[in-house]
């Protein structure tokens, strides 16, 4: 066990809003074992954009991690040169150029359909009625796997993300992750025929003409579920109620004074949809006078290194305007998210733009509270808005 100091948390508490723990842990032990997570926790911007790159010692290689245990050896989990090769693989299916190329019209498809289905309506829930299926509608288009629902795409990422940071064990969370395992392997097995003997765009499809073995492709395909779903679900309805409450800002975005990215990349730091990484310390190692034995588990904390006070001035608020370049909302190191082109496409070129521009007065419900929730990987639950329908 680390040497760092042992602090204990209100599990349930850090669950409904992880930042003022975070602030005290910033504060008072920015490197800290946590008990009730069984981890030690780096929280400082500094520790962790060094460490993540030192992939000798703070290893994404987890042989007995809950990502390895239950979606497989993904290239999440692997470091030099293996980690290298896969994620050259993919890398055609979501390079800058595939995605403006092919997969932007796309999404700006699926953002069309959605709205005029629930449009006339004047109003919803926002995360139930458009970030939910436009993020799964996006990513059954770039996994391949046109096959499933929107429904199961949402139902088996939020299976997984929650299984794989089911650090207290919780038994009926763990078979709610190997149902939604299972689900996907049944729909990777029916797309496998269409898509091996033709070309395309997608990851699965990228994978199997790569010649990947099957149970790589498996857990990768996992691996982009797992992410690709919540996240720019997480970012777009979070963005859309960050930008009713700072109405001033919404302005200089709708005029366009401020470019929509901005709205992403600031939200992306207020209110990391994905907070944490975890490593595996590979080799003895001293932070800061701490100690690391090998085998050790710690945890990369980015909601805490996007809210650092030395980097970030009033970094407790969303200002659209503010340079976010010391942001690592998607990673710093070589495990930089693969998927943050699709991801900044989808919210910023296509989903913030095309809702603000169609939803006319688009506004919060009053008497509706939003609810939020989440640490290691963080987003609202609702999002109750009204608009002035045309019908």
């Amino acid at each position: 066990m680390s040497t760092a100091p042992r602090i204990d948390i209100d599990v349930a508490a850090f669950w409904h809003d992880p930042y003022p723990t975070l602030a005290r842990l910033r504060r008072d032990a920015p490197i800290a074992f946590v008990p009730q997570l069984g981890s030690t926790l780096l929280c400082s911007r500094e520790d962790i954009f060094v460490s993540e790159k030192q992939i000798d010692v703070f290893s994404s290689h987890q042989p007995q991690g809950l990502m390895n245990k239950l979606m497989g050896h993904n290239m999440m989990r692997k470091d030099g040169e293996s980690h290298l090769n896969e994620r050259k693989a993919i890398f055609p299916a979501i390079s800058p150029k595939t995605v403006k190329a092919h997969w932007t019209a796309r999404f700006q498809a699926h953002a069309d359909r959605i709205l005029d289905e629930f449009e006339p309506a004047g109003a919803c829930d926002f995360v139930r009625e458009f970030a939910l299926p436009f993020s799964a509608e996006c990513l059954k288009s770039i996994t391949g796997l046109t096959n499933m629902r929107f429904e199961d795409m949402n139902a088996w990422s939020q299976g997984m993300i929650d299984g794989i940071a089911n650090y207290v064990g919780d038994a009926a969370t763990e078979a709610r992750c190997h149902a939604a395992t299972s689900g996907i392997d049944a729909a990777i097995d029916d797309m496998v025929p269409v898509l091996r003997n033709r070309e395309d765009r997608s990851l699965l499809g990228v994978m199997l003409a790569c010649g990947m073995p099957m149970d790589s492709v498996r857990a990768n395909i996992k691996l982009a579920i797992s992410g690709g779903q919540n996240e720019p679900r997480d970012a777009i309805a979070g963005a859309v109620w960050a930008l009713l409450t700072h109405p001033a800002q919404l302005k200089l975005l709708t005029d366009g004074a401020v470019p929509w990215i901005q709205a992403f990349e600031e939200y992306a730091r207020w209110i990391s949809p994905i907070g944490m990484s975890p490593r595996r310390i590979a080799k003895p190692w001293t932070i800061r006078d701490v100690e690391f034995e090998p085998d050790e588990r710690v945890f990369l904390m980015f909601g805490s290194a996007n809210r650092d006070e030395k980097h970030f001035e009033r970094a407790g608020e969303f200002d659209v305007r503010r340079d976010t370049g010391k942001s690592i909302a998607f990673g710093a190191g070589p495990h930089f998210c693969a998927g943050a082109w699709a991801s900044r496409a989808m919210v910023a070129d296509v989903g913030l733009p095309t809702v603000f521009a169609r939803l006319r007065n688009l506004r919060l419900v009053d008497g509706e509270p939003v609810r939020i929730g989440g640490w290691a990987f963080r987003g609202l639950l609702n999002l109750p808005v009204a608009w002035n329908s045309a019908v």
